[in-house]
């Protein structure tokens, strides 16, 4: 009897496409300034920012798969989760009893644009 082998997570399977279309919003003024700092602020904590870099790396995870590479509580990475999603840098979709997060790339090229405009 041939066991089946586990399905593997993409961002097409979990996460709905990504917003490409080009960010024209200015990169200096009152309302950047704003938003930079909100963005700056939601990576202002050393795990937000490896949750990140997991996203990037992984393509999409279940909340699941990122607790098992941290070496934090379950409850601890749900509220970095939270973090990250209001301030737009992951989005997070339900599959079945599970969320899958997968980075949001419009918000990332934002924060470097941001960021580059300094």
């Amino acid at each position: 009897m041939k066991l089946a082998k586990p399905s593997v997570r993409t961002k097409s399977a979990c996460c709905p496409p990504a917003n490409e279309e080009a960010d024209l919003r200015p990169i200096e003024g009152e309302l950047a300034d704003e938003e930079l700092a909100t963005l700056a602020k939601a990576l202002g904590h050393p795990a937000r920012v490896q949750i990140l870099r997991l996203l990037v790396r992984k393509d999409a995870c279940m909340c699941g798969d990122i607790v098992d590479e941290l070496p934090l509580a379950q409850s601890t990475v749900s509220q970095h989760l939270k973090v990250l999603k209001t301030a737009g840098l992951i989005r997070g979709e339900i599959d079945g009893p599970r969320v899958c997060y997968c980075i949001e790339p419009r918000t990332l090229r934002r924060l470097k644009a941001l960021i580059g405009g300094l």
